[in-house]
């Protein structure tokens, strides 16, 4: 039963920030499936925040935790400033970004070519530390370019780790800055888990959470013998309901979760608060609904569910409702 406790407390399994995708309506709809994933946000830039928006960029539903916002940026004083607005606005864990490869992030000197200059983020690491309680971690990759020594992230993760850091997430491939786009990224520089597993093995008192093409549960459950936690991400976005059983197998919690149709009924209070809060024009009802293609993906008639869903003319009429009639459609085909 300790164990249960204690893991419910700890990064087990979470969603990967994915640009575009895990919003805060995505986060919304995730919870509804886990209770006890953490689920990460978008990465937001210091620019974004110190000079932009803040309320636009961090705004989240109280039912999301726990719930980690994850950073852009390079300079120690900006990301302490928005590591500080991240824990006053209620967040988790403040994630940052070190792991993407977009050309547009490395114009902005931060994401994956970070990882040539780890004495800048221990500096970076350090500051956000000083300025906040909650944990402050790294995503990132296991090398940049062609450079494949264990040495090159070993030494990333010692420096810093000097710097306090406890909880890294090892994306395990390298990022190739020039020639590949994300996608590409994502996909086609080698998978080497035994890199994520060697970092274990040699921080044991590190938090060493895996992240990169897991797609099952068994792969899961493989992976946490060697390691303290999986992130998944692609896989938990367009098969949503693999999380399903997440918080019975792996955090032993076996009070019953909802229903796929459950699921949608539970979204469509949180969804009329949202339009009435920003209104027709400040929230489209696709901006939530698309987040939730996948929740019947393999099931007979899915494909049904997805037209409905998809359908901009019935979607242009904001009745959350939809969602109901999507499903009913389901089963008539099935």
């Amino acid at each position: 039963m300790n164990d249960i406790i204690a893991n419910k407390n700890k990064r087990l399994l979470s969603v990967a920030p994915m640009m575009d995708w895990t919003d805060r309506h995505c986060r919304v709809f995730h919870r509804q499936i886990t209770r006890h994933t953490w689920l990460y946000t978008e990465m937001v830039t210091t620019g974004a925040l110190i000079h932009g928006d803040v309320e636009r960029h961090l705004r989240y539903d109280d039912v999301e935790h726990p719930v980690a916002l994850q950073l852009g940026g390079s300079d120690p004083a900006d990301l302490a400033k928005s590591a500080k607005l991240g824990e006053q606005w209620g967040y988790d864990e403040i994630n940052l970004n070190c792991g993407c490869p977009s050309e547009r992030v490395q114009k902005g000197a931060f994401g994956a070519c970070l990882m040539s200059e780890p004495q800048l983020v221990a500096d970076c690491v350090k500051a956000m530390r000083d300025a906040v309680s909650i944990d402050v971690t790294v995503k990132h990759r296991i090398g940049i370019d062609d450079n494949e020594e264990y040495g090159f992230v070993r030494d990333f993760v010692g420096t810093i780790a000097d710097a306090g850091c406890r909880t890294f997430i090892v994306h395990a491939r390298n990022a190739v800055l020039k020639g590949l786009s994300p996608k590409e990224n994502r996909e086609i520089p080698p998978l080497r888990y035994e890199v994520a597993y060697q970092l274990k093995r040699e921080f044991p008192d590190l938090e060493i959470l895996i992240n990169g093409g897991i797609k099952t549960d068994d792969e899961i459950a493989l992976h946490l013998e060697h390691v303290d936690g999986v992130m998944i991400g692609r896989e938990a976005y367009h098969n949503p309901w693999l999380m399903a059983g997440w918080d019975a197998r792996f955090y032993g919690d076996d009070a019953p979760g909802k229903s796929r149709d459950e699921v949608l009924q539970a979204m469509i209070p949180y969804i009329r608060a949202q339009l009435e809060r920003y209104g027709p024009l400040g929230l489209r009802l696709n901006s939530i609904t698309r987040h939730m293609l996948g929740l019947m993906a393999g099931l007979p008639g899915a494909r049904a569910y997805r037209q409905l869903l998809s359908d901009s003319r019935r979607l242009a009429g904001g009745d959350p409702e939809l969602l109901l009639e999507a499903a009913a459609r389901l089963r008539q085909a099935a």
